[in-house]
Order: C-alpha cells, then sequence, then structure tokens
C-alpha cells in the first residue's frame, strides 16, 4: 500500500509544485498589500520552479512578463526592454562566433595540435586534455567543449587498453612456452622439482592491479575534461552565462559604474584564478587516479612505451583526418582573433581604447557588444571558399569553362547560415538571461532590494573577507542541484543589497558568488559536462562526489584567494565606490 501511495505522490510531484506553491504563497500578497511584497512573491514562486525544473527553465523566466504588469510592479514595457540588452547581444554575438569554430572544426584542429605538442606520457596527457579543454571553454560552451573532447579521450583510452590487452597476450603465450622448456630441463635433472616450478607467483593478480590502475587512470581521463571545462568557463565574461548575468545585473543595479566589469578587466581577474584553479585541479586528479610517480608519470629521457605510442598514433590520425587547414578554418580564426584584439583594446583601462581614440564619445557609446555584432555580421558576408575571377578572354581559355564560370556567383556560400545559428544557439539560455535581468530590474525599482538591505545590516560586524567566503560556499552547494544560471540570478540582487548595507564594495561579494556558481563538480545532474563525463560509464556517481568535494574546495580557495589579492586593486573592492551609493529606484 505504502509503495502505491508513494509512487501517487510522485506521479502528481510537478502537479502539486506547479499549483500549490503559488497558492500557498498567496497570503503574501493579500496580507502586505505593497510592491515589495508583490515582488518577493513572485521571485519566491520562480525560485522554486527553477529549482525543481517542473516547467522549463526558459518558461519559467517568461513569468515577468505575464505578472509583474498585472501585480503592478513593473510595467509590460520596462519587463520586456529587459529580455534583449546590451548584455544579451554581447552573450549572441559571442555565441555566433563560437558557433562558427565548432561548425568549421577548428577547436578540434586546435585540441589535437596542442595534445600533439605536449606529448602522451600520463601526466602530461591529463595536463594536456585539460589546458586544451578549459581554452576552448573559454570561447565556445563548455557543453559543445566537453562534447567534443570526451571521445578524443575514448579512443586515446581504447587504444592505449588494445595496445595493453596485445601486450599481454604476447607476453602469456611467451610465458606459456618458457615454462614447458623449464619444466622439459627440470624433470631431467631432478624430478621432484616439477611441482616447485607450477606453485610460483601467480601474474594474475600482476594483471589484476594493473587492470585497476586503467580504471583509475580512465576516471580520472574523464572527469579532468568536465572539470576543466567548468574551469575554463570562468575566465572570460562570454565563457559561461553566469559571468554574463553579473555584467547585466551591474548595469542594472548600478548604471553608473563606468563599465567597471568589461571583457578586459574580467579577464584580468579571471584569468589568473583560473590557471590555480586549473593547476591544483590537475594536481588533485593526478594523485587521485594516477599517483605521483613522476618517474612513470613525466618519464624525463624516457622511451615511450607502446601504450605511449599508441596514444600519440591515435591522436595523428585524428588530426590527419581533418586534412590542411581550409580557407574557412583560416578566416574563422581571423574572425576569431580580431573579436578578442577588439575586446581587449576598447577600453584596456591603463591607455585610451580605440573606442575613444576612433571615435569621438565612444567610450561612452560603444560596449563590448559592438565588436561581438561586427564579427557575427562579417561571419554571414565573407566566403567560406575563395572568390574565382574568371578570364573575360575567351580565345585565351576554355569556351565552355568560361561559360559555367560566368554564371557562379562571385562571392560563394558565407562562412556561417542563419540555419546553423537557428539550430545551435541556446536560445533558451537567452531567455533565461532576459529573466533573471527582469527580476534584478524589479528588486530595484519595487524597493525589495533596500528591504533585504536593511535586514542584513548587522552583518556589517563579520569581517568582508569572512562573508565572501562563507557565501561562496553558500553557491557552490546550491548550484549543484539548481541550475547555474538560476542560481546567479537568485543570489547576485541579494549579494548586491547585502552590500550596500554594509558599505562594502557589491563586487567584493558579487565576484565569488558569480564564479561559485561555476563549481558545479560533485554530481552527473550539476552541469551538462558532468552528466556527458559520466554517460560514458567510466566513472560512478560516488567517484564523481569524491573528486569533487575536494574540487568544491580548491574553487572556493582559489577564489578567495583572488578576490583578496589582486582582485583588491584591480576593482578598488577596499572603498565603497559612489557608483554604488545609489541603485537604479525611481
Amino acid at each position: 500500500m505504502a509503495p502505491t501511495c508513494l509512487q501517487t505522490l510522485l506521479r502528481c510531484r510537478s502537479f502539486a509544485i506547479l499549483f500549490l506553491t503559488p497558492l500557498l504563497l498567496l497570503p503574501l500578497p493579500i496580507a502586505v498589500p505593497t510592491r515589495e511584497a508583490k515582488c518577493a512573491y513572485m521571485i519566491i514562486i520562480m525560485a522554486v520552479y527553477w529549482c525543481t525544473e517542473v516547467i522549463p527553465l526558459a518558461v519559467t523566466s517568461l513569468m515577468p512578463v505575464v505578472f509583474f504588469p498585472l501585480l503592478g510592479v513593473l510595467s509590460s514595457k520596462s519587463v520586456c526592454f529587459q529580455y534583449l540588452n546590451d548584455t544579451s547581444m554581447l552573450f549572441v554575438g559571442g555565441l555566433i562566433v563560437a558557433i562558427s569554430v565548432e561548425h568549421w572544426n577548428l577547436h578540434k584542429r586546435i585540441a589535437l595540435r596542442v595534445l600533439l605538442c605536449l606529448g602522451a606520457k600520463p601526466a602530461l596527457l591529463m595536463l594536456g586534455f585539460m589546458v586544451v579543454t578549459a581554452f576552448l571553454s573559454m570561447w565556445i560552451s563548455n557543453t559543445a567543449t566537453t562534447a567534443m573532447m570526451v571521445p578524443i579521450v575514448q579512443a586515446v583510452l581504447d587504444q592505449m587498453d588494445n595496445t595493453e590487452y596485445d601486450m599481454t597476450m604476447m607476453e602469456q603465450a611467451t610465458g606459456q612456452t618458457n615454462k614447458v622448456i623449464e619444466l622439459e630441463e627440470k624433470n631431467a635433472s631432478d624430478p621432484t622439482s616439477a611441482h616447485a616450478i607450477g606453485s610460483g607467483q601467480d601474474p594474475d593478480n600482476a594483471r589484476s592491479e594493473e587492470k585497476k590502475k586503467r580504471k583509475r587512470i580512465c576516471k580520472g581521463m574523464t572527469l579532468c575534461i568536465c572539470y576543466a571545462a567548468s574551469i575554463g568557463g570562468t575566465a572570460t565574461l562570454t565563457g559561461t552565462a553566469p559571468n554574463m548575468v553579473l555584467k547585466g545585473q551591474m548595469n542594472q543595479l548600478y548604471p553608473n559604474n563606468n563599465d567597471i566589469v568589461n571583457f578586459a578587466s574580467w579577464f584580468g581577474f579571471s584569468f589568473p584564478n583560473m590557471i590555480l584553479m586549473l593547476v591544483l585541479a590537475w594536481l588533485w586528479l593526478q594523485c587521485s587516479f594516477i599517483g605521483l610517480n613522476f618517474k612513470e608519470s613525466w618519464g624525463c629521457g624516457a622511451e615511450k612505451s607502446d601504450k605511449e605510442k599508441a596514444a600519440y598514433n591515435v591522436l595523428k590520425t585524428e588530426m590527419k583526418k581533418l586534412g590542411p587547414i581550409s580557407y574557412a578554418e583560416f578566416n574563422v580564426l581571423l574572425m576569431f582573433i580580431s573579436l578578442v584584439l577588439l575586446w581587449f583594446s576598447r577600453h584596456p583601462g591603463f591607455i585610451k581604447g580605440w573606442a575613444a581614440g576612433l571615435f569621438p564619445g565612444g567610450e561612452k557609446y560603444i560596449t563590448d557588444s559592438a565588436p561581438a555584432m561586427f564579427i557575427a555580421l562579417l561571419l554571414f558576408i565573407l566566403p567560406a571558399n575563395k572568390p574565382k575571377f574568371t578570364s573575360w578572354n575567351a580565345s585565351t581559355s576554355d569556351p565552355e569553362q568560361t561559360k559555367e564560370d560566368t554564371k557562379k556567383p562571385f562571392l560563394t556560400a558565407p562562412l556561417l547560415e542563419w540555419n546553423v545559428v537557428q539550430k545551435k544557439m541556446p536560445w533558451s539560455v537567452v531567455l533565461l538571461l532576459g529573466g533573471g535581468f527582469a527580476l534584478a530590474d524589479a528588486s530595484a525599482k519595487s524597493g525589495l532590494s533596500v528591504w533585504l538591505g536593511r535586514q542584513m545590516t548587522p552583518l556589517g560586524y563579520i569581517p568582508p573577507w569572512a562573508t565572501a567566503t562563507v557565501l561562496s560556499l553558500t553557491v557552490a552547494v546550491f548550484t549543484e542541484c539548481t541550475s547555474n544560471v538560476a542560481t546567479a540570478t537568485l543570489f547576485l540582487p541579494v549579494f548586491a543589497s547585502m552590500a550596500a548595507s554594509v558599505k562594502i564594495n557589491p563586487l567584493y561579494l558579487m565576484l565569488p558568488g558569480t564564479l561559485s556558481t561555476s563549481l558545479a563538480f560533485m554530481l552527473p545532474v550539476a552541469t551538462p559536462p558532468n552528466a556527458i563525463a559520466f554517460s560514458y560509464g567510466h566513472i560512478h556517481v560516488l567517484d564523481m562526489v569524491k573528486a569533487g568535494i575536494v574540487m568544491n574546495i580548491i574553487g572556493v580557495f582559489c577564489v578567495s584567494v583572488a578576490i583578496n589579492t589582486w582582485g583588491r586593486p584591480m576593482f578598488g573592492l577596499d572603498t565603497f565606490p559612489a557608483w554604488a551609493n545609489t541603485t537604479a529606484i525611481p
């Protein structure tokens, strides 16, 4: 009977959460009929829906368009404006460039080239996989990076296993032959010694240990990909969606912040943090799954083993399949490098950037979204093949060929077509960002942010570094079971209110909070890269939990070090800035 009731409850779980949550919370706006209470009512409902995913995340993100105007919190015009603002356009532009890189397999070429340069020693192979995955995840989605890298890892591991199996079979055949010869010699000289030889050490134990070692290496190599993908996304402003949530909410809550969070400033702060986190993660995975035997792992000056040669040959074979770099790949690479240079040089901070130098008042009008969309537009214009200049002199060329060439268009198909973008663009994340910006705007304009700030005034007696560390741990645990974008959307406005109440720089709490949303290392369901790595069957949930707990500690430690060392002078975290004195409240 009990199992039947439990099954019924589980079957009705989504229905109950969907309809009971608004009903149970309904006394809040009725008993306290203020804009703050109505805004809080909607935020709590959306938080429950986001955490339980009773309806798709993107669908939940559209609720402010309907209910904020009905409840009198914001006008429809104000709400809808948040769904495609400057930050959203920056995100879309960056994704279009990333899609072009993925479409022409440029990311795979970069990955294989780096791996071939680093070599196939166990430690170097893991380091190579992590460096490549982290670098690619800085520019394209961590899901796409993991989906590309895990099959490469799988192919390398399979080839190493096949080589190990072939070597074992050869050793067994050789061992049986030697054993027969040895037995015959011993029987001829001493018949009583035959039993002694037969009772020697069983080689099965050695093979069993070798098999366990191979399993550990497989687990480590697989985990390093999904972890490096999550770590790499933190290094750039467009690397992962929570970074864009911070950028958007900073612009929303503090419109006079002087563009303090831009591509260059974020990279200067987060890239060293990513390097530190990646090195510590590599050492932890190396210690846990391969061991710190430097002679065996690094093999300095030693000859390559058969397994290492097999792994290297797999990488070479995959590289040969790609062939020489094509005209389209070269153009995409050129566009990608151009975009990165435009982002860095727009407003470097220490010198005048191109925005102010080339355009009057450019620092006021031009943001990072402008170069992103400019490069995205070029991708839809530039041809994927070299333009052909046909000969107009019919007497010196083949007339039929000339006639065919003149019928062909001068410019071939572009580097990127809209149907490719439409298929690969994560529009749900764009809506999720918009929903988050609408919540932040409503919190500020309804007065809910001010009310929350007043409630958190006692936190001013706690040292800021301790507050930031505790909040980072809280977010890192929360993001294990909730979308990282939803986590950032829910927590960042609260952190901004908290900072205002205790008079510390909002970035002191919002920066570590944002980075901590990417520390989802413990569960397969925590983030898509974890799920992809888990699906290949090398790792169990317990393996990921054991490794992920330490990874979370490493992540929070690195974030705390970054925010309390080089982060202080970069963002002026020791003072309460003038732009944070008033938020965007009418």
